[in-house]
């Protein structure tokens, strides 16, 4: 039986779809979303995203990518993901904001409903994050979200600052 997906007061997630294309492209493609994250993706690269995104939630059970909706306007404003960090066993918290919802907090809020569900449902030992050195703001968002620095590291083909948090829980003995 699927996960139900977290939300909060403000905030709830759904998955990405095929008919979700232009709005996927705006986040793939957006000199502002993508000035710490790459060079902006071409149509046909986020038309493979979106036919794989199917196959994705299928391999990883619980997780994935989806859209972030402001509750109260339905709009789509944002991603947070919970998946697999490039090739690595490491489980990595991400999300970037539409430019006109950046400053509500969205990214904390919704990236703090993400680590309870991935501790708390999923059973997680560890979930991870990384920001480009220079992003100062999503710096920020992951240590709001309880994640530590730990110091640099290389994916998704470029150097990263790596930020930790780990699920205590998983990790307390169960003696009487």
């Amino acid at each position: 039986m699927p996960h139900a997906l977290p939300e909060t007061a403000r905030l709830a997630l759904r998955p990405i779809t095929a008919a979700d294309f232009d709005l996927y492209l705006r986040f793939q493609s957006d000199p502002q979303i993508m000035q710490h994250i790459g060079a902006p993706r071409p149509a046909e690269v986020v038309r493979q995203y979106l036919d794989n995104m199917p196959a994705d939630y299928a391999r990883w059970p619980g997780m994935g990518r989806w859209f972030t909706v402001e509750k109260a306007s339905g709009r789509v404003v944002g991603i947070h993901l919970l998946k697999p960090l490039d090739t690595s066993a490491h489980i990595e918290l991400g999300y970037r904001l539409l430019p006109e919802a950046w400053g509500r907090g969205y990214a904390t809020e919704m990236g703090r409903a993400l680590i309870e569900y991935g501790f708390g449902t999923l059973g997680l030992g560890q979930i991870v994050g990384i920001t480009a050195p220079d992003n100062v703001a999503s710096q920020h968002v992951l240590e709001k979200c309880g994640l530590r620095f730990q110091g640099l590291a290389h994916y998704y083909g470029a150097e990263q600052r790596f930020y930790t948090i780990d699920n205590i829980a998983v990790y307390q003995c169960a003696c009487p």
